[in-house]
């Protein structure tokens, strides 16, 4: 069992930056690939970034690319998203996920069904 808390969500302007971070316990994380969504009000919980459980390979959605930057340190077992240039539109909470695989398997998921984890997540909120 992976327990995933995420922290660094706030109140920011727009074209200002915010770093997340989800930190993972229970288990070693080493083997886990990783992903950030967000949800703003309504039904839908899109992908954000996703990255394989050694860093090697990462994804990211259309409306975020070139903007937000996903990482990890698989010996402090967090994960990060660097969101820069922030928009009124990134406006969401945003949920770290875990999906535990085998070390052959060094691949990104960007659909939510991939992932066993979540966190509780984390508000953030763009000003215009």
């Amino acid at each position: 069992q992976v327990q995933l808390v995420e922290s660094g969500g706030g109140l920011v302007q727009a074209g200002e930056s915010l770093r997340l971070s989800c930190a993972a316990s229970g288990r070693t994380f080493n083997s886990y690939a990783a992903g950030w969504f967000r949800q703003a009000p309504g039904p839908e919980r899109e992908f954000v970034a996703a990255i394989s459980w050694s860093g090697g390979s990462t994804g990211y959605a259309d409306s975020v690319k070139g903007r937000f930057i996903i990482s990890r340190d698989n010996a402090k077992n967090t994960i990060y998203l660097q969101m820069n240039s922030l928009k009124p539109e990134d406006t969401a909470v945003y949920y770290c996920a875990a999906r535990r695989g085998p070390y052959s398997d060094d691949s990104y998921y960007s659909f939510r069904g991939a992932y066993d984890y979540w966190g509780q997540g984390t508000q953030v909120t763009v000003s215009s």
